[in-house]
């Protein structure tokens, strides 16, 4: 995935699924476009927060 469309979906009112290229969800909390990295939250632990390349991001198609 590329930056911008991690922040279309960070700032999006609908929900998307997302996740790692390892196939773990994960929920984006913050995106930073300018360098090119996405603070994720993985799976339903609010403990497991993670800072990662947008290109480790997947968009689930429905």
């Amino acid at each position: 995935m590329d930056a911008q469309r991690a922040k279309e979906i960070y700032e999006s009112a609908d929900n998307f699924k997302v996740r790692l290229d390892s196939g773990e969800p994960v929920w984006i909390e913050d995106v930073d476009v300018a360098g090119g990295v996405a603070t994720v939250q993985v799976g339903q632990s609010p403990t497991d927060v993670r800072t990662v390349g947008v290109e480790k991001l997947e968009e689930v198609s429905h």
